[in-house]
């Protein structure tokens, strides 16, 4: 079940989609509670989360994962140094969501 970076945007206005400020802040506080196991990466120049996402997922369309976990947003570009909290399981992300 693996999103597009772009296709759900339409639903942010009507609050239904994933990417709800709600869902946002369930998955970042599961971290923050240690509800969800995370690895620690520190970012690199020229690293983005779409990136990152194919590397720990297979699939960078989860990128929305990291910046959640992350509590950093919706930015695919950060800059270096930004420290990711990315779920080692991306169903738990998932399990969280409503």
């Amino acid at each position: 079940m693996a999103f597009s970076r772009y296709a759900l945007l339409g639903k942010v206005k009507n609050n239904t989609g994933l990417e709800t400020s709600v869902n946002m802040a369930r998955i970042h506080r599961a971290v923050e509670q240690r509800q969800i196991e995370v690895t620690v990466l520190v970012l690199e120049e020229g690293q983005r989360l779409d990136q990152i996402a194919g590397v720990f997922y297979n699939d960078s369309s989860y990128w929305w994962a990291i910046a959640a976990a992350s509590g950093i947003g919706w930015a695919l570009q950060l800059p270096p140094g930004t420290v990711l909290r990315i779920p080692n399981n991306i169903g738990d992300v998932l399990g969280l969501l409503s």
